[in-house]
């Protein structure tokens, strides 16, 4: 058990590093325009994994996450404002414990309940959060929100960056790396999250709650400690999103950043960190591809800026038809017909 605990361990490891480095080489050989994409991919990326464990691995729906985002991001945005802000490592972990402090107290809200009323409820949570900084006007801003200084890089970065590519490295760049290397992190929690104990309580609860809780599994503590977890992530990405947008608001944070995400994690494939990636993908590059192939096309700008949702919702609706487990769950399928294909050719046939 311990040897497979550690080879656990060493393959997360080796799979971060692994995202950490080509997430690097992708950074130096774009321009800037690029490392702000990548940007935004890190924190859709974030928030994906983390609904991918609330909605893949334990069952639960969430339209919330949006909502969630916007108290990571709320916070970073207040920590920041200051003469001397204290390093990001410790603003993105009071932003995490934040989060998920609200996650607690809405998931034993929503421990109790499921399916359409589950996600009532969330949808319910993130159209009524915005509200909250409209009424603490003197804190939040009201609708304006507040705006977010992105730190300055220090001397090392700096240095670092100038080894690597020869280039000055911009606060723009730095909020690029500060991405990455929380989704590195990220990634390799949610890797080990998946094969540990707690993971498979999840997938317990998810496929069978009756036979769950005859196994001893509490079923109301594995929810609310699967919301927990995933609002940590969702804090994270709004920690990150905050210093990228530059900017935490009500108008940023509304219902169709909770759709996308969770429409990222459908396209992707429910229960899979590699749908999660995909997901986000899709959901950062399509739209800016798709105006610009308007663009060229002659189309007006506001034609061009309608095609965006328009093809994406084909391709969602496209995949739910075609491939109903997502990318990555249709290709495991596949995967798993063709191997049962070649088991059934290479077994010999008995003569009668």
């Amino acid at each position: 058990m311990q040897r497979l605990l550690g080879l656990n361990l060493v393959r997360s490891l080796l799979v971060s590093l692994g995202v950490l480095v080509v997430g690097v080489l992708l950074l130096e050989s774009t321009d800037a325009y690029t490392n702000t994409q990548l940007s935004s991919l890190t924190y859709f990326t974030i928030a994906a994994i983390g609904l991918t464990a609330l909605t893949g691995l334990n069952g639960q729906i969430s339209l919330g996450h949006g909502a969630l985002m916007a108290v990571g991001a709320y916070t970073t945005a207040l920590m920041l404002d200051t003469d001397s802000p204290l390093p990001f490592p410790v603003i993105a972990l009071a932003a995490i414990v934040m989060t998920s402090l609200v996650g607690f107290v809405v998931g034993i809200g929503a421990a109790r309940l499921h399916g359409p009323y589950l996600a009532g409820a969330t949808l319910a949570f993130a159209v009524a959060l915005p509200s909250v900084a409209l009424y603490f006007k003197g804190t939040f801003n009201g609708e304006a929100g507040l705006t977010v200084i992105s730190p300055r890089p220090p001397e090392w970065f700096v240095s670092f960056i100038d080894a690597v590519s020869g280039e000055f490295a911009t606060s723009s760049k730095y909020v690029a790396y500060l991405g990455l290397f929380c989704l590195v992190i990220a990634l390799f929690f949610a890797l080990n999250l998946g094969r540990s104990k707690i993971g498979r309580h999840w997938r317990a609860v998810r496929d069978q709650e009756v036979a769950a809780e005859i196994a001893g599994i509490n079923l109301g503590r594995t929810r609310v400690q699967a919301f927990v977890i995933s609002a940590a992530y969702a804090g994270l990405a709004g920690a990150v999103m905050a210093m990228v947008v530059r900017l935490a608001a009500p108008t940023v944070f509304t219902l169709v950043l909770s759709l996308s995400l969770l429409t990222a994690v459908v396209i992707g494939g429910l229960g899979s960190i590699t749908g999660a990636f995909i997901g986000s993908a899709v959901l950062v590059f399509l739209p800016p591809l798709v105006t610009d192939l308007s663009t060229d096309a002659k189309l007006s700008d506001t034609q061009a800026a309608q095609m965006s949702p328009l093809i994406y919702g084909i391709v969602l609706v496209l995949v739910m038809l075609l491939a109903p487990g997502g990318v990555m769950g249709t290709l495991s399928m596949a995967w798993r017909r063709r191997r049962a294909r070649r088991q059934l050719t290479a077994t010999p046939t008995k003569k009668g």
